[in-house]
Order: C-alpha cells, then structure tokens, then sequence
C-alpha cells in the first residue's frame, strides 16, 4: 500500500514536472503563438470583408493562410519536440495545416463541397490535437486559452459536417468569423505566455542572489 502510494506521488511530481518543463518551452516561443494569432486575425478580416471572392481565389488564400499557420505551429513545438518532450501534439498539428493547405494549392479546381469537406476535416483533426495540448500547459500558462482555440476548431467542424453544402459567400463569412475568433485566442494566449516568461525571468536574477 506504501509502495503504491509513493509511486502514485512519484508520478504526479513527474507530470507536473513535464508540464512545466512543457509550459516554459511554449512561453519561450510566445512569439510564434502571437503571430498565429495576428495571422488568423488578418485572415478573417479579409474574409469577413470580401465575403464575394471567388472559390478560386479563396482556395489559394486558405492554401497560404494554412502553409504559414502550420509553419508557426511547428515553430513553437519544435524545440521541446527535440529535447524528447511530448510536445509533438503542436508539431503534429503544424502537419495537418500544411497538409490541408497543399492539398488544396496542388488542387486548384477543387470543387465548393469538396472545399468545404476538406476544411471540415482539417477543423476537426487540428480542434483536436490543439485540445489535447492544452491539458498538458500549465493553468497560469494560458491553458484555457489554448483549449477554447481547440473548441472553436471543433465546433466549426461540426458545423461544416452538418451542414456541408453552404454557398461559397457563407462558407467564407463562416470561415472568416472562426479565424477571427482563433486568432484572438491565441493572440491573447500570447500576451500570457509572455507574461510568465518574463516574470520567471524576473525571479532568477533574485534567486540566483539568495544562493
């Protein structure tokens, strides 16, 4: 009974000291998590106020919105990836972005149900991911923030399943509100990253003194 519980111990303190190794790896890279926010942010703004553009057009600017989101998410997992840290969900979802975003660059005539499919997917599949992610930061680490980002992936989802056969003006509009919503997620997710990190660079200086 003593043995089990020393090892239940023994396992909280191992994963609380994976996620805060996790945390400090992510707030290093507040930076890159700041830029996928702005980026999801301009990109629904351009939705949002071109509602009319062509499927083509739209394919093309989901396909480089998805190519540079995924290159940031990768960005900002890399590092701990690296170091053996189970910081790969983030790389993992870097992956399927720019999946989806060559998928539909390589298939430029790609059909509106189709489009929408291939979104509906991508939603999904990174929501998830980026929720799984969130449980592994710490809760003064902006967990939360990064947890609704991985919702409004989700339900947006969700909602293309459901309803897959939108007209190309919705499809955008909807797409355009679901970036834009992302976007300040993650950007005010950056602002809390940031914020730890310099607090904890604030106390080493201070403890460095006490020893």
């Amino acid at each position: 009974m003593a043995a089990s519980t020393a090892s239940g111990k023994k396992n909280v303190a191992a994963t609380k000291e994976r996620a805060d190794a996790l945390s400090e790896v992510l707030a290093d890279h507040w930076w890159s998590v700041g830029l996928r926010g702005i980026l999801g942010i301009l990109f629904g703004l351009i939705c949002l106020l071109t509602p009319g553009l062509a499927v083509s057009v739209f394919v093309i600017l989901f396909s480089a919105y998805m190519l540079v989101d995924g290159a940031f998410a990768i960005a900002a997992g890399i590092k701990a990836a690296r170091n053996g840290e189970r910081w790969g969900l983030l790389v993992v979802e870097g992956l399927v972005d720019i999946a989806a975003g060559v998928v539909a660059f390589i298939w430029p005539a790609i059909t509106l149900v189709a489009l929408v499919w291939l979104i509906a997917i991508w939603a999904i599949v990174s929501g998830a991911l980026m929720l799984a992610a969130a449980f592994t930061l710490n809760r003064d680490h902006g967990r939360w923030w990064l947890a609704l980002g991985g919702i409004a992936s989700l339900v947006f989802g969700i909602l293309l399943v459901i309803e897959p056969l939108i007209g190309a003006v919705v499809l955008t509009i909807w797409i355009g509100a679901y970036a834009l919503v992302f976007g300040i997620f993650l950007l005010i997710l950056a602002f809390q990253l940031h914020s730890r990190k310099e607090e904890r660079e604030h106390k080493a200086p201070a403890a460095a003194k006490k020893a």
